[in-house]
């Protein structure tokens, strides 16, 4: 569902059109009713129908299938609605249950305004924690965002810069990489996968000049993944490793805080990419995008990182599905 005021209602909607015919098949999990009106609202030709995830494939070639989720009031687009959050809370919940049954291959989540979960109880940094707490509290979820161009995961996330260079320790890159190397290999098929490892300083320290933690604390962590069998390599001057040349040695960037990661990655790819949560044993993909409340419900909202997203969760349900 995502935040109802946003554009992930009319993504949806756009993406049932343009996939109609050639699938992947999806279901939303939405209020219908308030689905009916948006369509209506932008001159949509989509048919709602409410289905389980069993009878989905059946009507979704004429009607988008929507599993209900009851929404408390109207919608109006770009305003926010605090009454709304619980139910964009439940609609992720009940994605996580439906995938951990089996019942779906996987789920793309629409963005959220995170302060109204906050303001309704929300405990986590973002939905990626929560996806992994849902589905399996003991993994560490891991937050990809892959584009047609490149691959990056930070190591830290959502938290403020002086907080995030605090945080990076060679124990912590050594068990991202360590997980990130096995997912990459489980849904992207690359077997060795290699790793560059970014430094967190200018020039990656200038050899201590500008900082000694690329030596103290990056390097050993990349020898010592070397020493376990993985290909990592680094660490890279963070504003040389993302130009076409060096792109071709690696298959995903561990970065070291989130816009060193998120900034080449949506200046390369920022209408196809897709987070994607790694480390899990649910499939789950969200556009690389916010809520847009500026442009919600004005019909302008480019549906092509979602469409990413649905393709990309599809790919890695597939994936996973030969496997077993």
């Amino acid at each position: 569902m995502g935040t109802p005021a946003g554009i992930g209602g009319e993504l949806t909607l756009a993406a049932w059109l343009a996939r109609r015919a050639s699938g992947p098949v999806f279901f939303a999990i939405d209020d219908p009713a308030r689905l009916v009106r948006l369509a209506a609202r932008l001159g949509l030709d989509t048919p709602i129908v409410e289905a389980t995830p069993e009878t989905a494939a059946k009507v979704f070639g004429r009607a988008l299938p929507v599993l209900p989720m009851a929404l408390a009031g109207e919608v109006h687009p770009g305003a926010p609605d605090p009454a709304h959050a619980k139910p964009a809370i439940a609609s992720i919940e009940t994605a996580t249950q439906l995938a951990m049954a089996g019942r779906i291959g996987g789920f793309v989540t629409n963005p959220v305004y995170k302060r109204s979960l906050y303001d309704a109880g929300f405990a986590y940094p973002g939905q990626t924690e929560f996806v992994g707490a849902l589905s399996d509290p003991a993994a560490q979820p891991i937050m990809l965002l892959a584009g047609p161009q490149l691959r990056v995961v930070p190591l830290t996330t959502h938290m403020p810069l002086r907080q995030a260079i605090d945080a990076v320790s060679t124990e912590a890159i050594v068990r991202l990489a360590t997980a990130l190397a096995a997912a990459l290999t489980r849904d992207f098929g690359f077997d060795p996968a290699r790793i560059a490892v970014a430094g967190l300083n200018p020039h990656a320290g200038e050899e201590g000049k500008m900082g000694r933690e690329d030596i103290d604390l990056i390097q050993p962590a990349v020898e010592a993944l070397r020493q376990a069998g993985i290909m990592a390599t680094g660490p890279f001057s963070p504003d040389s490793m993302f130009h076409e040349a060096a792109r071709a040695g690696y298959d995903a960037a561990l970065c070291m805080y989130h816009d060193q990661a998120l900034i080449p990655l949506k200046t390369l790819d920022f209408y196809s990419g897709v987070n994607v949560t790694l480390g899990l044993p649910v499939v789950r993909t969200s556009p690389d995008h916010g809520t847009a409340f500026d442009i919600a419900g004005r019909g302008i909202a480019d549906p092509s990182s979602f469409l990413a997203a649905l393709d990309l969760a599809a790919a890695i349900a597939a994936r996973r599905r030969r496997a077993r």
